[in-house]
């Protein structure tokens, strides 16, 4: 029996191939390869597609939270409110500025950060608070403007994971001063190496950022301020124009996979299923289930058998940020946050991407079932 991957972009890459070789075609042709056309046209396409007046495209998303964070002016002494839930680039942003992030807890059901808790950590100190829409699942971005200008701090949406996803028919990215995207090859829009963006309305923001990513000049040899060599490279911004064409159709996918998935475990106990935050649409870069209940301290044993079956799995994440060692000398100490530290402990990422037939769902599935049985 074949194996099922954990993602599979063969379909998808082939579907697009033709695309793809003509793209890069042009680019070889036309040897502008830094900051080219293609660059200038994919920032304008994906501004127009979430809804953006600007777009800077960048080397990475890390790059792109450490620049939008450095264009809202966070730096030492700064604090930054965020998730421990969640890759280490969105806290290390922070932490290569020289501010302080300062982790709350997660909401046990959507996974995102705790918003009433984010609220009691702002202090006179806190420059930013940094939401991650995780696994594609939209923050409330209502209740993250509304703490915002209550106290008086900027807001950096992480889009990491959510490329086109949604609060109330608005795309995720544009309700702070700025979103930081990544075009790491497994996110839903992804390039064929790396790359990121960094969507925002404010025109004097997009101005900073063009400087910060190209040595912080806006004339070669005239540089004004210290920056970053973090260019969007002129050949993965021609792959990205190629793949944003197809976006929607592919978060659609995944849609429908999390949906085929929800019907086949159904019901299953000791399996908790991922929900979409009411008011929001959730591209389903991860469907992550939490392993509890019933079958609670038995989530290794359970993708341990789906390795044994040929069936690719991840945990995203097993150890909180706020618990990983290039924290554990932070000059205050780190809290106790329950839920992340449940969380890690529970999660399990079962395969996905847009092309997946239900038959890979309903094996999965029922492995997933005989594992919890056994």
């Amino acid at each position: 029996m074949e194996d099922i991957p954990l993602l599979d972009l063969r379909a998808e890459l082939q579907a697009l191939r033709p695309e793809l070789q003509q793209a890069f075609d042009e680019v070889l042709e036309g040897t502008a390869f830094i900051l080219g056309p293609n660059v200038g046209r994919f920032e304008a396409e994906a501004a127009d597609y979430l809804g953006a007046a600007h777009a800077i495209g960048v080397n990475s998303g890390t790059d792109a939270l450490v620049l939008a964070l450095r264009a809202a002016g966070v730096g030492p002494g700064d604090e930054v409110v965020t998730t421990p839930f969640t890759f280490f680039a969105t806290a290390e942003s922070v932490s290569v500025l020289g501010a302080t992030p300062v982790f709350v807890d997660i909401d046990p059901v959507s996974f995102n950060l705790d918003l009433d808790q984010a609220e009691a950590a702002i202090t006179p100190r806190t420059k930013a608070i940094v939401p991650v829409h995780l696994f594609g699942n939209p923050v409330d971005m209502d209740h993250v403007t509304e703490l915002a200008a209550a106290h008086s701090v900027v807001v950096i949406e992480d889009v990491a994971q959510a490329f086109g996803a949604e609060w109330k028919g608005r795309r995720v990215g544009g309700f702070g001063v700025a979103g930081a995207f990544s075009f790491f090859p497994s996110k839903n829009l992804g390039a064929l190496g790396d790359g990121g963006l960094i969507a925002t309305e404010d025109p004097e923001a997009a101005r900073l950022l063009r400087m910060l990513r190209a040595h912080g000049s806006t004339q070669k040899y005239r540089n004004e301020i210290l920056g970053y060599n973090s260019r969007l490279d002129e050949l993965q911004a021609a792959f990205l124009r190629v793949k944003l064409r197809h976006v929607e159709d592919f978060n659609e996918g995944r849609r429908r996979v999390a949906a085929s998935y929800n019907a086949a475990l159904d019901g299953i106990d000791g399996v908790v299923l991922p929900t979409e935050t009411p008011g929001g649409r959730h591209v389903f870069h991860q469907y992550t289930v939490r392993i509890t209940g019933p079958a609670a301290g038995r989530r290794d044993a359970v993708a341990q058998a789906l390795e044994d079956a040929g069936i690719g799995r991840a945990v995203y994440y097993p150890v909180p940020v706020h618990r990983l060692p290039v924290y554990a000398d932070a000059p205050r100490p780190q809290p106790t946050l329950p839920y992340a530290e449940a969380a890690a402990d529970e999660v399990l990422s079962l395969p996905i991407w847009p092309t997946m037939p239900d038959t890979a769902v309903d094996r999965v599935a029922d492995v997933l079932r005989r594992a919890l049985l056994g």
